[in-house]
């Protein structure tokens, strides 16, 4: 998904359209005027019965224009100028791309504007909530102040299940609290070349390891769907199905993307075991709410290379794999403005991805055009009404399941733990249990506190660097954008004698050890696609540091904050002992504890880390296998293994 303020004026020519459209569909039959409801409880809003029978009770209550907005999602900016659109339209769904925040970036103003904007819903005919939509992928990330976790790459290198299932429980705490009481998370996608911008997104390379980090979901949604209606819970959204992480290099047509948004080319049987075995597991297993079909297109090798299909338009994956043979039960929801990407007119894209399975689209600024054209194709018959009645049954379900007819308002009641010590306490313990120790020559590692510290590299002390993309605003950015600790406070904790100089300029005479921190700066989706203004190369300034530092410090410790592996073969010797620290979001004093020992180094790579960039993809398993570092390879300082 993206920043709706990344192409300022592509948003503004968009707003101008929806404003058209708005105004275009004064011609449909208005929602709030299409029946009279009766004079008696309707069932639908009795909380005792089971939610089939409201489902189908409302269904049947409904028109076809109210089954059409259900289907819709809309930018909140794109209905902030003139909230009583939401009534008009009847819109099922609002979201926050990244970087679309309230005024007032708090827990208030969040929980403030979400409220407002139901209460345009609740005045409906038949007063169905809005599903709110953000993107918490390490945490409430768009929230100043909420707490930052390592993201899905780092959480691989745990390889602790429990951990991934705690802190996703605090991400739903701190979402909700404010509102939003959906996620557009976890990917769980296989990372299989990480040239791809989104490599971080990723738990790993091996799907054995996305599956066993599935807890994710388990830590958003509960044990079972009852538990979603709780203020601790939200509704997870697994993504993107399927195949990406698994594009082939050079094959996006987006812009100068380079992998995202490319082209899987597989045989049926490997998809299903590396793209697909997550998503079996993420509906079977924890029974995921909802699905969120990817922008990449599948080209099968078994009827000739050269003819891949959209994921949006993928009938045989969305409809008879996904829905029908692995039995998912929740809706589908495109991608931001996904079905922009397929062949034909508006119309015939509407169409095509709703036969195709397609339950929500994510339409930000064209939701009014949304609705006109798939009543249109309703109309024509070129879209069947029972289609449109199982989308909108599976969102209604969704609806029920949350509890937001009985309690369409936020409770605000756990907003005070947001960004709490204790939530800090676990994002800093994940930090500490990422780390992996790729070499500790002479035993290095651990250093003894109070030895005096040279610390150079600006990532050392750069919190939103450390942070990475999806912080704040969808690409993220440098600089003291969220409360946290960076790895130089860190440092600082456990040395009082600390010299930083970023650009190791400053002398380095009588220091014991240092610490140079090299790595990249933020970047979000395709932007970060290797060959897009990318590489996986050290910076000139980081490989200068590692030879000035190295070059005059008896002890020298690397470490590599980044969202992926980068090339470090030529600077490898240099260094006593090499870390990779990923990105760490808001703790990064949970890096220093384990540069210091207070807890073990436990990490094992989730990917395998290439000699040159050329390499790249290199997966376990592979014919050809000779990385730099092997997948599953960490060192210990932890006596006990």
């Amino acid at each position: 998904m993206r920043d709706p303020r990344t192409r300022a004026v592509a948003t503004r020519t968009r707003i101008g359209r929806s404003l058209v459209a708005l105004a275009a569909v004064a011609v449909l039959p208005p929602v709030a005027a299409a029946r009279p409801a009766s004079a008696d409880p309707a069932p639908y809003l009795d909380a005792r019965l089971p939610v089939p029978k409201r489902v189908q009770d409302l269904l049947g209550r409904m028109t076809l224009e109210e089954k059409g907005g259900q289907m819709a999602q809309a930018e909140r900016s794109a209905v902030d100028g003139d909230r009583d659109r939401i009534t008009t339209l009847g819109l099922g769904s609002l979201l926050s791309g990244g970087g679309s925040v309230p005024a007032e970036n708090t827990a208030k103003g969040w929980a403030d504007m979400v409220d407002a904007y139901q209460s345009k819903a609740l005045a409906t005919r038949l007063k169905i909530p809005l599903l709110y939509g953000v993107d918490s992928v390490h945490g409430h990330n768009n929230l100043v102040g909420a707490t930052v976790f390592p993201h899905n790459l780092a959480m691989g290198a745990t390889r602790n299940p429990d951990l991934v299932r705690r802190e996703e429980r605090i991400t739903a705490i701190e979402t909700r609290a404010t509102g939003p009481q959906w996620v557009f998370a976890p990917c769980v996608c296989v990372v299989r070349d990480l040239r791809w911008g989104r490599a971080y997104e990723s738990f790993g390379e091996d799907p054995r390891l996305v599956v066993d980090m599935e807890t994710r979901i388990e830590g958003f949604q509960g044990r079972n769907r009852r538990d979603m209606a709780g203020p601790e819970r939200v509704l997870a959204t697994a993504k993107h199905f399927a195949g990406d992480g698994d594009t082939k290099f050079g094959s996006s047509r987006t812009g100068t993307y380079t992998v995202d948004q490319g082209v899987t080319v597989t045989d049926r049987r490997t998809f299903d075991r590396i793209d697909l075995a997550p998503y079996v597991t993420a509906v079977r297993k924890y029974r995921v709410g909802s699905i969120m079909p990817s922008f990449s297109s599948v080209d099968w090798t078994e009827d000739g290379v050269g003819n891949p299909v959209k994921m949006s338009a993928h009938r045989e994956l969305l409809t008879d794999v996904l829905k029908g043979r692995i039995g998912f039960d929740g809706f589908l929801i495109s991608d931001w403005e996904a079905v922009h990407q397929l062949p034909g007119d508006y119309a015939t894209q509407v169409r095509t991805a709703v036969n195709a399975g397609m339950d929500m689209f994510m339409e930000p600024f064209s939701a009014p055009r949304f609705v006109e054209a798939l009543l249109g194709e309703v109309k024509a018959g070129r879209v069947a009404t029972s289609r449109i009645d199982d989308a909108v049954a599976r969102i209604l379900t969704a609806k029920f399941e949350l509890g937001l007819f009985e309690h369409p308002y936020t409770d605000r009641r756990l907003a005070g733990t947001i960004g709490s010590p204790e939530h800090r306490a676990v994002a800093r313990r994940a930090v500490a249990e990422s780390q992996v120790l790729l070499k500790n020559s002479a035993n290095a590692l651990p250093l003894k506190r109070n030895v005096r510290i040279y610390v150079a590299g600006v990532n050392a002390d750069d919190v939103g660097n450390q942070a990475g993309g999806w912080t704040v605003s969808w690409q993220g950015s440098s600089g003291p954008i969220i409360p946290g600790t960076t790895i130089l406070d860190g440092i600082r904790q456990h040395s009082s004698d600390v010299t930083y100089s970023a650009d190791a300029s400053a002398p380095t005479s009588g220091s014991d050890a240092g610490v140079v921190v090299v790595g990249e700066k933020p970047y979000a989706e395709g932007v970060g696609d290797v060959g897009n203004g990318h590489t996986l190369n050290l910076s000139d300034a980081d490989k200068a540091n590692i030879d000035t530092v190295c070059g005059a410090i008896g002890t020298c410790v690397v470490l590599d904050v980044a969202g992926r592996p980068q090339i470090v073969t030529d600077r490898l010797a240099k260094a006593d002992a090499f870390v990779m620290s990923w990105l760490p979001g808001s703790e990064g004093a949970g890096v220093a504890d384990v540069l210091f020992g207070d807890r073990p180094f436990t990490g094992r790579l989730p990917v395998s880390w290439p000699r040159t960039e050329a390499q790249e993809p290199i997966n376990v398993g592979d014919r050809d296998y000779r990385p730099l570092f092997r997948y599953g390879y960490g060192l210990t300082t932890d006596p006990r293994r």
